[in-house]
């Protein structure tokens, strides 16, 4: 596809008034209280070459979203930055993201195209607008606070290895493929609790990251961890769930009593660190908590 009919395809899909058609260079947003964030996902590094390009687009802007739902934001729009390849890649994208834009109801704002050297990987941006939000950042968790967790944990990861060839069932393939954002539960918690962040690069790491933010020791109870019954067929392993990532849950802080379906998995303390807990016993940590990017070479 050129650069004009991408861009064309893209104003068949759900527009955002401020994008103005998608015939400028800037759009013009009536901004009040605005959370906004901006998400990469890079070819080999968060998506496998053979994924199909349906589901890159919906994750792509479905890991943008979950950063919204974790300030209780209602999403409002998004910006695309894309890079040009083949037609019939760039056609199965297109699909991809009106089926996310519409299962989630978002808008296009604009945004960027570019075109890659040939055989170079793809690199794919969305920013998110988000409105109407509670926000409640990732510093605010307080002493004595209990740590929970939304849905299940480890699906993701189970569902990366299936898609490298391991046997398994396909809702596992589908929650690292197609990730739901929890914004229903997001737009609750929000004006409730005390810290909130999404679990993206894994459970440990991301309770490690906010006990940090807070100025807070955590520990965490592995026997709590929540999995699915798929999860628990195909391995079962909590230490592999809680440190694999891309599980898109919200991760919050809130008063022991208080009242949720989540599931508390820890607790807040005087101190710094994260420690870990299984049945009562102490766990030593893993190498590593969960996935850092790091430079090569």
């Amino acid at each position: 596809m050129t650069e004009a009919e991408f861009i064309a395809a893209l104003r068949r899909l759900p527009l955002h008034p401020a994008a103005r058609g998608l015939a400028d260079d800037t759009a013009l947003l009536d901004a009040g209280p605005l959370v906004v964030t901006t998400d990469t996902l890079v070819e080999g590094v968060h998506f496998l070459a053979s994924d199909a390009p349906q589901d890159v687009a919906w994750k792509l802007v479905a890991t943008n979203l979950s950063d919204l739902a974790a300030k209780g934001a209602k999403p409002d729009g998004i910006l695309l930055n894309y890079p040009l390849s083949d037609d019939a890649w760039d056609r199965a994208f297109l699909e991809g993201f009106l089926d996310v834009l519409t299962a989630f109801g978002t808008r296009i704002i604009g945004g960027d195209t570019v075109t890659l050297p040939p055989h170079t990987p793809r690199v794919l941006t969305v920013t998110a607008f988000g409105s109407d939000a509670a926000a409640p950042a990732r510093n605010g968790a307080r002493e004595g606070d209990a740590l929970y967790v939304t849905g299940t944990i480890g699906d993701a990861g189970a569902g990366l290895a299936i898609a490298l060839g391991a046997e398994g069932p396909p809702e596992l393939l589908a929650a690292y493929r197609r990730p739901q954002p929890r914004l229903a539960d997001g737009r609750i918690l929000g004006p409730d609790v005390h810290a909130m962040m999404d679990v993206s690069d894994g459970l440990l790491i991301d309770a490690a990251r906010m006990a940090l933010a807070s100025g807070l020791a955590v520990t965490i109870e592995l026997a709590r961890v929540p999995l699915s019954t798929a999860y628990r067929a195909f391995s079962g392993d909590r230490l592999a769930a809680a440190t694999a990532g891309d599980d898109y849950q919200l991760l919050f802080a809130a008063p022991e009593d208080y009242t949720t379906d989540a599931t508390r998995i820890g607790v807040f303390s005087a101190g710094s660190g994260l420690s870990v807990h299984d049945s009562g016993e102490p766990v030593p940590l893993p190498p590593s908590l969960g996935y850092e990017h790091a430079p090569r070479g």
